[in-house]
């Protein structure tokens, strides 16, 4: 029983490495910056809207836009990378099927532009 637990030893070391760097990190940023937060600094940025207003506010459109936009780029990304690394041994219905998947993709993009969701007011 013992040689199967020596064998994760080297894992034990590599986290109390890792929480080690990453306390020391978090540590030394805390004991050199400068703590003065302030009300703007502590304000919700991600949306624009106050944190703790009206549950049922009407969002604008252009928030929900934005966030289509970054799934399209991101699934691009997410899926381009394996497929240009097996592009050799999927032949060319793996490439056209790609192809496929890039005008739809190019499709929701161009819709989204002419939505006018690249042109914030």
């Amino acid at each position: 029983m013992q040689p199967i637990l020596a064998n994760y030893f080297p894992i034990l070391v590599f986290l109390g490495i890792a929480v080690g760097i990453a306390s020391a990190m978090i540590g030394g940023s805390l004991l050199s910056a400068k703590q003065k937060p302030y009300a703007e600094k502590l304000s919700a940025y991600e949306c624009g809207f106050e944190p703790f207003d009206d549950a049922r506010r009407q969002f604008d459109v252009r928030f929900y836009l934005v966030a289509i936009l970054f799934i399209i780029f991101d699934l691009e990304v997410a899926f381009l990378f394996p497929w240009a690394i097996s592009l050799a041994h999927i032949g060319m219905l793996g490439f056209w099927s790609m192809i496929g998947f890039l005008a739809v993709l190019t499709v929701g993009f161009i819709y989204e532009w002419r939505r006018g969701a690249l042109e914030w007011e």
